[in-house]
């Protein structure tokens, strides 16, 4: 794609007929085995009543337009083809074709309840042209069944407007004024009040507001008019909001022949992986996250993201993750009739720096370890895998919380020093949630336990160490919150345990109760 200092260039993707073609063109429609000559209505609850929400062509030659009652319709043509009007069915279908739009640019954005707006910027070259872009997109969404109409400009306004009044048009930059001079004003886009005033005042054409003052037709139609003249003539530039993110680094591979094995989808996402990293090589940048996107034949297009916990560049370490992915989708990649286009991108991306292997084989382990985990997240899935992350408090039960791998990346530490060498760790590994009562008997009042009876087994205390005391938190804590005394206990057989006593002699009735919270290994 070409940078971003040249002039856009936009395709409009207009499907006046989404809704019916969905209900009666696409392959396996409820109405495809109808007569084409049978109008078909889609109709929607409104004060009421059964209006039409959307028509077929045979429909509107009919004039069974939406906005008719259908009991009138009926009226005018006995019996109709009727079909209630599915909002979520039709917006799914345009998420569907807009996935399908990223075969020619990855800007696509919706531009209302059944039209696309496409940036081509700097890409219609990969397709021989915008005027043989335009007909390639048009012609594949008919053979899927879709009735669309285009045109593509330099401003997006223009492209709409265009696409309307007088598809298939290609504006060379810099003549959208010229284009659209000949457009009725309803073209515009103001609502149906400001149109009316502008047709009462004899302005019916785009050009008899591009020949007019701006100043005088701001103050009779209002601000919002100049700036959608302006931005339909290409004076002014709105940039489209895409629907997804455009890839930092992105290859791909386009095929006459459409490819269905897994063998060559191997060696295609290989040869992708080798060309991507190419490109963050060059930036001086490795990859967070990458997308494999799959388009075939009929329209179905798949993607498939993987994602490490450090920039990484490696081919071969990004080929692993993909089949890792492939190899535990519970939704396996299926070719059907094959696929004709196949994308990889990274989308995440951070600088990558070279790191020297120690002598002690440190970085190398570190290495392994980051290896495992980014295959263990693409086989499962990262948000399954999971690392402990410190908490700043001394609450035991709170020390630690399981994170996701990939949201703790780079957080930092928070862990007491390690222990000298040789030296009992001052916590268990392990905690019990809850802790477990137990029934304890101590020596003096406030001193370890002597012997503990645990899970209906006794164990006589031979070391014991401690007390460490961890009072609760005060901005936490509530009214039957008292101390915690711990002790770290061993008994004759040599078992380590961790125990605490909660209150003192005298806090309660009953005297201080002592539970097991963890063992040592």
């Amino acid at each position: 794609m070409s940078n971003a200092s040249s002039p856009r260039r936009y395709c409009a993707i207009l499907m006046p007929f989404l809704a019916s073609d969905r209900l009666r063109r696409i392959p396996g429609a409820p109405f495809a085995a109808a007569p084409p000559e049978a109008p078909l209505l889609i109709v929607e609850k409104a004060k009421g009543a059964l209006v039409i929400a959307a028509s077929d062509p045979a429909a509107r030659r009919l004039g069974l337009a939406p906005g008719l009652a259908l009991a009138e319709a009926r009226a005018r043509v006995p019996d109709p083809l009727v079909a209630e009007r599915d909002a979520a069915a039709d917006a799914a279908l345009l998420e569907r074709i807009a996935d399908w739009c990223d075969r020619y640019t990855p800007l696509v954005a919706e531009d209302g309840e059944a039209a696309l707006m496409l940036d081509i910027t700097g890409v219609a070259h990969l397709f021989a042209g915008e005027a043989a872009l335009l007909q390639d997109c048009l012609a594949r969404l008919a053979a899927f069944g879709i009735t669309a109409r285009g045109a593509i400009a330099g401003a997006a306004d223009a492209a709409r407007a265009l696409a309307r009044a007088r598809p298939g048009s290609v504006v060379p930059a810099g003549r959208e004024a010229a284009a659209v001079r000949n457009l009725p004003v309803a073209l515009i886009g103001l609502d149906a009040a400001a149109t009316t005033a502008l047709l009462r005042a004899g302005l019916k054409t785009i050009g008899d507001l591009i020949d007019r003052p701006r100043a005088p037709l701001a103050a009779r139609f209002g601000a919002d008019c100049v700036a959608r003249l302006a931005r339909l003539t290409g004076l002014a530039h709105r940039p489209i909001s895409p629907r997804r993110l455009v890839p930092v680094a992105l290859a791909e591979r386009i095929f006459f022949e459409p490819i269905a094995r897994t063998e060559d989808i191997e060696a295609t996402l290989a040869g992708l992986a080798a060309d991507v990293a190419r490109l963050l090589e060059k930036r001086g940048e490795g990859g967070r996250r990458f997308e494999a996107v799959f388009y075939r034949v009929d329209g179905h297009v798949r993607r498939i993201a993987v994602a490490t916990t450090r920039p990484n560049r490696d081919p071969k370490a990004i080929l692993t993750l993909f089949r890792e992915r492939l190899a535990a989708l519970s939704d396996p990649l299926e070719a059907g009739f094959g696929f004709d286009l196949v994308r990889l991108g990274s989308f995440e991306t951070e600088p990558f720096a070279e790191v020297a292997t120690s002598l002690d084989g440190r970085a190398r382990a570190e290495d392994a370890v980051a290896d495992l985990v980014d295959r263990l997240g693409a086989r499962f899935g990262p948000e399954h895998v999971l690392r402990f992350l410190p908490q700043d408090t001394h609450l035991p039960e709170r020390r630690a919380r399981l994170v996701p791998v990939l949201s703790a990346v780079g957080a930092s530490g928070g862990w007491e020093d390690a222990v000298p060498s040789g030296e009992p760790p001052l916590r268990p590994l392990s905690l019990f949630d809850p802790p477990e009562p137990v029934e304890a008997l101590a020596e003096v009042p406030d001193g370890p336990p002597l012997r503990f009876r645990w899970r209906r087994v006794l164990h006589k205390v031979a070391r014991a160490e401690g007390p460490e005391r961890i009072a609760p938190e005060w901005w936490r804590m509530a009214d039957d919150t008292l101390d915690r005394d711990y002790y770290r206990v061993e008994d004759e057989e040599g078992r380590r345990f961790w125990l605490y006593r909660e209150g003192l002699w005298g806090d309660a009735a009953a005297g201080p109760r002592w539970y097991m919270h963890g063992l040592f290994a």
